[in-house]
């Protein structure tokens, strides 16, 4: 009978030696969350059935944000200490065989996985290991004795188990002691925990150099794109327009079955060619009544959405609005900064320009505003 495999995925700590605002599993790395990663690569091998994920409390909509569309089974809240995540997410999983895994650890080579599981035929245990090229020395105020490196090696995750032996361990271990990892408590209780070649690939990611060296690596598979958007709408009875996701008082409002927000709506259609989406009324038809008077910043946020589980980054948006009333200027910082808070950018990715057309053309004769923009994402290799 085909044995069932479960992985767990603790990603409950907090991550602050990576720097950021945010933990480091929820950082991005070549447009994706370091969680994604992890999961995607779990998930790609075809023994495993089932994918837990374990998060800290609070943290759910950074665990929602970071798996977008990815259909999972709901995550565990963690406990206070690694050992009392990793309880959690057993108590959630039925399986015969587990590989419990750091979130820290986004790319793991399906070899690896493989050499894992053929392990367990013959022990209860197995983990990944490198050995240890550097050499090793005692540290205090000055360099100490150096120490044997020959039987020493580096340990990593993914860890396999033979599901009921490592939830034994777990039972029968000290709670007041903490433990290194879970391979740690299940030889404490005498089993057998085999080892299998490693990959650097599966190196912890901790400081911020680790992430900026992730970045690195996964660059020369991403590809860049570029699309156009535009929009135009007329002019109609009003005081007040939409643009850039601000309110403008003005003369006249904007014609539009949503709010017509004309910059929003060229910015939305730049990003949705990025990925070859169609365009804005694909996604939100004018005939369909639940967007009449529909704020746009629900647009872009749709399309920025889009574009991150295509596992693409938003390089860069320019928007350049064309009208000769109101005047564009005095508002735009504040275009800027909504622009770049819908998507999530630095408001130095975000350009925002305007021009007239010299009293030329539907713009000129101040019957409207138009909005073109340009988007620029990179995308994984294989979704390009």
């Amino acid at each position: 009978m085909q044995q069932r495999t479960a992985a767990l995925i603790v990603a409950a700590g907090q991550g602050l030696r990576a720097g950021g605002e945010l933990p480091k599993q929820y950082q991005s790395i070549a447009g994706q969350p370091v969680l994604a990663h992890a999961i995607d690569a779990l998930g790609a091998h075809s023994a495993i059935g089932r994918i837990q994920v374990v998060i800290g409390a609070g943290q759910e909509a950074l665990y929602a944000g970071a798996i977008g569309s990815r259909m999972l089974p709901p995550p565990v809240t963690g406990g206070a200490t690694r050992r009392d995540s990793v309880l959690a997410g057993l108590a959630a999983i039925d399986a015969d065989r587990v590989l419990i895994h750091d979130a820290a650890r986004p790319f793991v080579p399906m070899a690896v996985i493989d050499r894992l599981l053929a392990s367990l035929d013959a022990a209860d245990g197995a983990v990944p290991v490198l050995p240890i090229a550097d050499t090793l020395a005692e540290h205090g105020a000055t360099l100490g004795a150096t120490v044997p490196r020959e039987a020493l090696v580096r340990v990593q995750t993914p860890q396999a188990f033979r599901a009921d032996a490592i939830r034994a361990a777990h039972a029968a271990w000290d709670p007041a002691r903490e433990a290194t990892d879970d391979a740690q408590m299940l030889r404490a209780l005498g089993r057998v925990v085999a080892t299998v070649e490693g990959s650097p690939l599966l190196d912890k990611l901790t400081q911020a150099s680790d992430l900026a060296a992730a970045e690195r690596r996964l660059a020369p598979l991403m590809v860049s794109r570029t699309a156009l958007g535009f929009d135009v709408h007329a002019f109609t009875d009003g005081d007040s327009i939409q643009l850039g996701g601000i309110t403008i008082p003005h003369s006249h409002a904007l014609a539009g079955h949503s709010d017509a927000d004309v910059a929003l709506h060229a910015i939305t259609d730049a990003l949705l060619g990025t990925i070859g989406d169609g365009d804005i009324g694909t996604h939100f038809p004018p005939s369909d009544p639940q967007w009449r008077g529909a704020a746009s910043d629900r647009f872009l946020a749709h399309a920025r959405n889009l574009v991150v589980e295509a596992g693409g980054r938003i390089d860069h948006v320019d928007v350049t609005i064309i009208c000769e009333a109101p005047k564009v200027g005095p508002h735009r910082p504040a275009i800027r900064a909504r622009i770049a808070a819908i998507l999530g950018l630095a408001e130095s990715k975000v350009s925002v320009k305007a021009t007239t057309t010299e009293q030329l053309g539907f713009t000129g004769r101040r019957e409207g505003i138009a909005a073109q923009a340009l988007a620029t994402v990179r995308l994984p290799e294989d979704a390009a």
